[in-house]
């Protein structure tokens, strides 16, 4: 039986995608739910699932196709590789049961050619894309020196080693000011508590295991996995062909739970030098920006992620008559407040940052001015209050800026605020968010402070009403009026804030009253206590 399967919709209201890579090939099996393409839209990179157990008979579209929601894009042969192999082979020959099993399982995905891997401390750590590039140009990544962070592979890296270099030595960053960092929405994702050793799983009759140091290379284009196995993977959140295998069955690499789980380590470690390399204002990705000798222009497809984000500026600026009110607060209390209770949330696994403090006070804000809490419905002609609370956390990512949202904002403490948060910006940068994470927001806090911006004029996430933009903290002379009444002058921690408002739904005196209300309790945090 053949099914032939469309482009689904991704996204609430997206009409197209562009097929990013197929993970499948024509001939291999496939089992319910597996990915079989990484599909682009509406600022995420989703995969898309196979919806049968089967075969892949055909693929329809090539990569970098933008095709509409609904069409054909791949089709299988329900029944397994019965109908491929009856029109290959009309008379097999019998095969063990362990083979068949083994043969059933087994999904392909496009790679890398398989490479010799060095000791396990010497694994390759490159994006997607850069690993797309290094093998459309031939490029062995165990060759090439990485600039990121944790000595991750950039796409700058490849190019590099394309053009005859071994990637570019990362440069130093500037030193940042003690505060430098203070509002920090690049947080990443908290490191969570190991996980009690599983048992090994059985391994089969067929498989033989390599000696240590001898592994198979990651990316590879052909992986065996028991189903236990991927979904372990895909729990952890790791792609099952840049496991390196330690094991073969029927000359495949053959990926076990263990392999799975000390990636998994590995990548995170990888996330946590990423994390330090953010606290200290290096950037996690890079844009390819290089231009091949003799090159004076270079032209990219206008499209994507990029796109969206200038279609919604577009609308944005087009629909909303924006107001950006500015002022600044003294955050030295908060200061103190957040470096006494840093150590206590790190004893739970967490990082706490400044922006845990920010949404509580702007959720608090929000309830005292529903206001900005509210949407214009232009078709209805209605204002909609809203009384939920869910908070739009811009974040810059390699490929542009997304809006993670952490819903009930009002509902969550600090800790599970930083918690979630953290989890939500480093899956937007990983291109692992999924669409549903980036809608339903009714108010979005950014950060301009982390790359040492004060003031700023912030585009609406429109169809909300504002958006606050944070700055860096800095210290500043400040005149201070103790207990007696007597001045003086004394450094203090300041912080800047910029409120972009929709002038047609909030006056000027609304959106002063509604930051006054912010700065009220991020100078005083502990009236945090009693949100």
């Amino acid at each position: 039986m053949v099914r032939e399967f469309e482009l689904p919709d991704v996204g609430e209201g997206v009409a197209e995608g562009e097929l990013v890579s197929w993970l499948v090939e024509q001939g291999d099996a496939v089992s319910e739910d597996q990915p079989v393409a990484e599909v682009e839209t509406d600022k995420a990179l989703v995969e898309v699932p196979s919806p049968v157990n089967g075969t892949v008979r055909e693929l329809h579209v090539e990569e970098g196709e933008v095709v509409p929601v609904g069409t054909v894009i791949i089709s299988f042969n329900v029944d397994g590789e019965d109908d491929l192999e009856a029109e290959a082979e009309p008379e097999p020959e019998p095969a063990d049961e362990a083979t068949d099993e083994a043969t059933a399982g087994r999904p392909g995905a496009t790679g890398a050619e398989d490479d010799q891997l060095e000791t396990p401390d010497d694994r390759v750590f490159a994006p997607p894309r850069a690993r797309r590039m290094a093998r459309e140009a031939g490029i062995d990544l165990s060759s090439v020196k990485g600039s990121g962070p944790g000595g991750r592979i950039t796409t700058a890296d490849v190019r590099a080693a394309v053009s005859g270099g071994s990637g570019g030595e990362q440069a130093p960053s500037e030193p940042m000011p003690t505060d430098a960092t203070a509002v920090d929405d690049s947080s990443d994702a908290a490191t969570a508590a190991g996980e009690a050793e599983r048992p090994a799983a059985p391994s089969s009759p067929t498989a033989t295991t390599k000696p240590s140091g001898e592994a198979e290379s990651a990316d590879r284009e052909k992986t065996l996995a028991a189903p236990a196995t991927r979904r372990l993977a895909n729990e952890e959140g790791v792609d099952i062909d840049a496991v390196p295998a330690t094991a073969e069955r029927d000359g495949e690499a053959f990926v076990t739970p263990e392999a799975v789980r000390e990636y998994a380590a590995a990548q995170q470690r990888a996330q946590e030098a990423d994390r330090d390399a953010l606290e200290a204002g290096e950037p996690v990705g890079e844009k390819g920006t290089e231009f091949a000798s003799g090159e004076r222009e270079r032209r990219e497809p206008f499209r994507g992620v990029r796109k969206t984000i200038a279609d919604a500026m577009v609308e944005s600026k087009y629909s909303a008559p924006h107001v950006t009110h500015h002022d600044e607060v003294d955050v030295t209390a908060l200061v103190e407040s957040r470096e006494d209770l840093k150590l206590r949330a790190e004893e739970q696994g967490i990082r706490l940052t400044y922006m845990p403090f920010i949404v509580k006070a702007v959720v608090a804000a929000l309830k005292e001015y529903p206001e900005m809490n509210a949407v214009i419905d232009e078709d209805a002609a209605e204002i909609v209050y809203r009384d939920y609370y869910n908070i739009g956390v811009a974040t810059a990512t390699d490929v542009g800026l997304m809006v993670p949202v952490l819903e009930d904002a009002d509902l969550k403490g600090l800790l599970q605020l930083s918690s979630e948060m953290n989890e939500l910006v480093q899956k937007a940068r990983e291109r692992t968010i999924s669409p549903g994470e980036l809608q339903g927001s009714t108010f979005t806090v950014t950060n301009v402070g982390g790359i040492g911006g004060e003031y700023a004029t912030p585009v609406i996430n429109y169809p909300e009403a504002g958006i606050l933009a944070v700055g860096e903290i800095k210290r500043k002379p400040r005149v201070v009026i103790d207990d007696e009444g007597t001045e003086s002058i004394e450094p203090r921690s300041v912080l800047t804030l910029s409120l972009s408002f929709d002038h047609r739904l909030i006056d000027g005196a609304v959106g002063a009253q509604f930051t006054n209300t912010v700065m009220e309790y991020l100078e005083n945090p502990h009236l945090l206590l009693l949100e």
